[in-house]
């Protein structure tokens, strides 16, 4: 009786989940919603049931996606992630996670299912009232948290942490290189290069004079 249940259960989680799927599809093919979002609820939902008790507590625990800013569960339901939480574990867009909800109320995330990962260059703009980078001709925005955390201002040059597949709006602050280091360090490797190619040209030049200088070797017939 119990495993007939359990198989029972099982089957409506599937058919709930393929319902799920196949409306965010229609969704998407409609252009009703935003099927970034779609597809984050979509994930969400093949993570688990959705929120669930821990038994004999009022502990509440929710599994979601990372949207870049906040948690969204498989129902769409949104819940905040502090951004210095997010900056610092360096979050990226996709990442499965999990919240409890403590008795006292508190809210504790924790990354279960971090999403494959892959770095870019880019340079820091502000644009739209938000802090971007600007890199392989796409614009990825940040978390201000993160912006304030490395104290990166317009200009710099930021390495950021996106998904490997699929498309992202948003990117996770993994280094910055300020303006002027960028700057001087394009200087200090001119400059070298500059002087490695005068000091060939020097080089050429005394030896064409010793040439000319120089005795005849004579010909042989």
């Amino acid at each position: 009786m119990a495993d007939n249940l359990l198989s029972i259960q099982e089957l409506i989680e599937t058919a709930m989940s393929s319902l799920k799927t196949a409306e965010g599809l229609l969704r998407e093919m409609t252009g009703v919603v935003d099927s970034s979002r779609e597809r984050l609820v979509s994930k969400a939902g093949s993570m688990g049931t959705g929120a669930s008790y821990s038994a004999g507590t009022a502990t509440r625990v929710v599994e979601g996606i990372f949207d870049g800013q906040n948690m969204v569960d498989a129902k769409g339901e949104t819940y905040p992630i502090p951004a210095n939480y997010a900056s610092k574990s360096k979050l990226v867009e996709g990442d499965g996670m999990k919240l409890t909800v403590t008795d006292e109320g508190k809210f504790i995330y924790k990354q279960i299912a971090p999403i494959e990962r892959r770095t870019l260059i880019g340079v820091l703009i502000h644009e739209d009232g938000q802090y971007k980078v600007l890199a392989e001709g796409k614009t990825f925005r940040l978390l201000l948290a993160s912006v304030t955390f490395y104290r990166a201002e317009v200009g710099d040059q930021v390495t950021i942490i996106i998904p490997k597949n699929g498309e992202a709006k948003w990117g996770a602050v993994e280094a910055v290189i300020p303006k002027h280091l960028a700057e001087a360090a394009a200087k200090a490797s001119f400059t070298e290069a500059d002087i490695t190619k005068s000091e060939k040209k020097v080089t050429r030049s005394k030896k064409k004079k010793d040439d000319e200088d120089g005795e005849m070797s004579p010909k042989i017939d």
